[in-house]
């Protein structure tokens, strides 16, 4: 693809390379992607939604009664390299009002890969989004940053949970839906290994209606009610 790219750090549905091509309408192959992590960020949950928020630690500390850790105000996720116009287009509609689109500077976890490598190997996958969180490096030893468009919670604090989104958590409970027959795949669903690709497969169903119901808003967020998570 000619003319000028961009890079952009994912953190939350868009983590992992299946969703992304997606929502940009491609395949990617354009594309390459490590994992990354942004410090002096925290990632919650939103209130009635099942998508996290990114907020500067300097805004979110008035949720807190305590300093946080180093962890704790850092956010992992996904750098991406090689996005056209068009695909940044598609991700502003995607992201919506709720967010705005901000310069950051990440530190690279890995060396870059290419997306479509990414999605064609169930071990380079587990690479971007792995089962388990690998504990932070010592901030010394972090590689340069690199600077990147990320999508910022603009809303008001008041439509977050104090709660932080765990890394963790996130990787055990849901990075496992978009990889069929992952390692690990089988203990999760308690060996019933149909059921477990039926239950991936609607999953995936799932987001990519998602994707098209935010993209059919044109960047006018609404969310589903329910319940709160």
């Amino acid at each position: 693809m000619g003319g000028l790219t961009k890079s952009a750090f994912f953190y939350g549905t868009l983590l992992h390379p299946t969703i992304l091509k997606r929502v940009i309408g491609n395949d990617g192959s354009h594309l390459e992607i490590c994992p990354a992590i942004l410090l002096d960020h925290t990632r919650h949950h939103i209130k009635g939604a099942d998508y996290p928020a990114v907020v500067p630690y300097e805004r979110s500390k008035i949720l807190f009664d305590h300093e946080l850790e180093p962890e704790d105000r850092s956010v992992r996720g996904t750098l991406v390299t090689g996005l056209s116009q068009s695909d940044i287009d598609f991700l502003d509609t995607f992201e919506g009002n709720e967010y705005v689109r901000t310069t950051v500077h990440v530190h690279p976890l890995a060396p870059f890969t290419s997306l479509t490598s990414a999605t064609a190997s169930p071990s380079t996958t587990n690479d971007i989004t792995p089962s388990t969180a690998p504990p932070l490096p010592p901030l010394h030893t972090l590689a340069p940053p690199l600077p990147a468009d990320s999508y910022i919670w603009s809303n008001p604090l008041s439509e977050v949970k104090k709660e932080l989104w765990s890394y963790e958590v996130f990787v055990k409970e849901n990075a496992w839906k978009w990889v069929r027959g992952a390692e690990g795949h089988i203990e999760k669903v308690e060996g019933h290994v149909e059921w477990a690709e039926a239950k991936a497969e609607d999953d995936r169903e799932y987001y990519y209606e998602e994707v098209e119901r935010r993209r059919a808003m044109g960047g006018n967020i609404v969310r589903v009610t329910g319940d709160e998570v």
